[in-house]
């Protein structure tokens, strides 16, 4: 592996991993061996790169401003840029501009080359006209609630078209392809719930702080979604249950 790349693995190594990162960690990364790693460090100290620590204890990269910015690969290009194309289809209008902010952001931190790739990448996402109900409420609303833990009162038209309010732990939303959802701990019901948020007729904050249940909550919700598809899943069919097969054994 040619030197510049290999001390351009490092220092994306030391960007993404988790800190203080060990020599180890960092030699099976960059495929060397940890003296060769060790020099590596050493380079990258000589050139300007503030990184703490030492043998034994692991590494901590401090970001300088003076340092060449992080490349991309021509595929790391291209999947940012494709990801970000599907952005429109999410219904969220701030959304897709701040999409469209960080990635411009990051191509003007791009060396020439990678910037001119940026503008015109070769793979493009085509996704049919929105079939989703338009929504009618503050997303922003939303999106801070679940980021600060707190609550919302919300006016809710359900499938029934029953009206009703209720006060709700909102934990994330969640986009696919046709509906919108927020997932939330309803209050009223004491249980998880899942509301398509274009029937949120109405929404404000509550006020009320759920902080720092909120990691829990998800996994709570993960494992009792497990529990329940593996509930309502068919079993596996022996031979002898299968239709059309008769056992040899049974008369």
């Amino acid at each position: 592996m040619a030197r510049i790349d290999r001390l351009m693995r490092l220092m994306d190594a030391l960007r993404r991993l988790p800190q203080p990162v060990t020599a180890a960690r960092l030699a099976a990364e960059t495929d060397v061996s940890e003296r060769q790693l060790y020099r590596d460090i050493a380079t990258l100290r000589a050139g300007g790169a503030l990184i703490d620590g030492a043998a034994g204890l692991g590494y901590t990269l401090t970001e300088d401003p003076a340092l060449p910015p992080q490349s991309f690969s021509r595929l790391e290009i291209e999947a940012l840029v494709l990801a970000m194309g599907g952005l429109a289809q999410m219904g969220d209008a701030a959304l897709v501009e701040a999409g469209r902010n960080a990635v411009a952001r990051i191509v003007a931190t791009l060396p020439d080359r990678q910037g001119r790739q940026a503008m015109h990448p070769v793979l493009h996402a085509w996704y049919p006209p929105d079939p989703r109900p338009p929504v009618t409420v503050d997303l922003s609303l939303l999106r801070q609630a679940c980021w600060d833990e707190t609550s919302l009162r919300i006016t809710y038209r359900d499938m029934q078209d029953r009206l009703t309010e209720r006060e709700v732990w909102p934990l994330s939303l969640s986009y696919s392809e046709r509906t919108f959802m927020l997932l939330a701990m309803c209050r009223l019901r004491m249980d998880f719930r899942v509301f398509h948020v274009n029937r949120i007729e109405r929404v404000e904050p509550g006020g009320e702080s759920f902080r720092p249940r909120r990691v829990a909550l998800m996994r709570e919700y993960r494992a009792t979604w497990t529990s329940r598809q593996a509930a309502t899943s068919p079993r596996p069919l022996s031979k002898a249950s299968t239709p059309g097969i008769a056992p040899r054994n049974l008369r």
